[in-house]
């Protein structure tokens, strides 16, 4: 991403947003092969860590996640308001930039943010025929999005100016949560950016624990997982601090 600094002829080059993918190969580069820029993925050196987020998230959210098997929680600073950066979410759609949309095709139900289908490659037609899938599974069907609830504005109580979407999983592999949580940063956390953008997800494979504790399994799914969620989180960065840089700058 180009930074807002001057160039030796001393003009400004100012940011720009990312590259829109434009087909199902363009979404293999820029989300799958591409090594983003900056880490997102939050690693739990000890089990400790993972408990302290899993109560933060609690409290924060009313939703428990110590259940789940995975659970993979990515952050990245954002050089925009917290305010700013919730709105950007709240235009998340399947035409963003940020979504590799021609692989799993992203719709609002309704158009609206509180129900949303992935399929793969847009396609919806059942396996063979089979309404509820082939011996359980969804192969075209990634997965459903049910909004448990979108908290547009910080609690009166908060300091941070947290808010969030949060949603129910269902439909294809992962049975669990999602979750795009935006607050401002802490200074005594170490963070520097204006803002933060927390992305979590939390399941079971197609909900039963037996199967999340296949290891083979876990690697392969968080190798995919992470790789795209961290290129999502840069690229929702991007796009931000590019539309802020707009507003600052007319």
């Amino acid at each position: 991403m180009q930074s807002n600094s001057g160039n030796k002829h001393g003009k400004t080059t100012l940011k720009q947003p990312p590259q829109k993918s434009k087909g199902i190969l363009s979404d293999i580069r820029y989300f799958f092969l591409s090594n983003p820029e900056i880490k997102t993925l939050v690693r739990f050196e000890l089990e400790e860590d993972r408990q302290q987020y899993v109560q933060s998230i609690l409290q924060r959210t009313g939703i428990g996640v110590d259940k789940y098997r995975m659970l993979n929680i990515h952050r990245i600073g954002v050089e925009a308001p917290a305010s700013y950066l919730f709105e950007e979410l709240l235009r998340w759609n399947g035409d963003s930039s940020c979504w590799p949309n021609h692989i799993a095709r992203l719709t609002l139900l309704d158009d609206e943010l509180s129900k949303i289908r992935v399929s793969l490659f847009g396609l919806s037609r059942h396996i063979l025929g089979f309404r509820n899938g082939l011996f359980g599974f969804h192969f075209l069907q990634l997965f459903n999005l049910d909004a448990i609830k979108i908290q547009h504005f910080p609690d009166p109580a908060d300091h941070d100016n947290a808010r969030y979407l949060l949603y129910k999983c269902s439909g294809g592999y992962p049975i669990g949560i999602f979750s795009m949580y935006v607050r401002s940063s802490i200074p005594e956390r170490g963070e520097t950016e204006m803002s933060q953008l927390f992305i979590l997800v939390g399941f079971n494979f197609y909900g039963k624990e037996s199967l999340s504790k296949l290891t083979i399994l876990n690697r392969i799914w968080e190798g995919i997982h992470n790789r795209v969620t961290m290129n999502i989180a840069n690229r929702l960065k991007q796009l931000s601090e590019w539309h802020f840089e707009k507003i600052k700058n007319p």
